[in-house]
């Protein structure tokens, strides 16, 4: 459904949107996502950042890229807690947006129809190539996508699948390079 100018022209005014930042494992959504937030941290707003509590792998409360780079988090159980805890801020982020349940696409609209600007990021396919979690309906509600892309480890093409390197079927697995490799669609397609 296209917004029509009225509806778009209070958007603007209000002030609130949703960014998502997506792609592939190792193609820098997280890294994307702390550069946008410095810079609204830079410019004296008030951001709240939240991430998945069960995302431990380089941190228990930090966001953390693959590179390092870190920005205090708020680790929250389900989507809701954003809702509860970011309605008092301008700039809300919210890191690997695919493990949060399907309630996410909600939040994210209620926070941006109360005029908080909202940057999502998060994988928005699973290691078989399916939609991830609520990131395609996020997608959708989206004022800006940004999808980035890894470097195919095989042909150095741009690589846009999380290739699973060890056996286990479960659609969750964190891992990082030992579980996982960037692959472009021909050679992801070999496997």
């Amino acid at each position: 459904m296209l917004f029509s100018e009225d509806v778009f022209k209070r958007r603007s005014e209000h002030g609130g949107s949703i960014e998502v930042i997506c792609g592939s494992m190792f193609s820098g959504k997280t890294e994307e996502l702390i550069r946008r937030l410095r810079r609204a941290q830079i410019a004296r707003l008030d951001v709240e950042i939240f991430k998945p509590k069960t995302d431990t792998r380089y941190d228990e409360t930090a966001v953390v890229s693959h590179n390092q780079n870190s920005i205090p988090s708020t680790p929250v159980e389900s989507s809701s807690s954003i809702l509860l805890l970011g309605s008092h801020v301008q700039v809300v982020g919210i890191d690997e947006a695919q493990f949060f349940d399907d309630e996410l696409p909600y939040v994210c609209n209620t926070l941006a129809n109360k005029g908080v600007r909202v940057i999502v990021a998060g994988l928005d396919m699973d290691y078989k190539g399916q939609p991830f979690g609520p990131m395609p309906a996020i997608i959708a509600m989206a004022e800006s996508v940004t999808k980035v892309h890894a470097v195919c480890v095989r042909c150095g093409n741009p690589a846009l699948y999380s290739y699973r390197l060890v056996p286990d079927n479960s659609r969750i697995l964190l891992g990082e390079k030992e579980s996982y490799e960037p692959r472009c669609r021909a050679c992801y397609m070999e496997q």
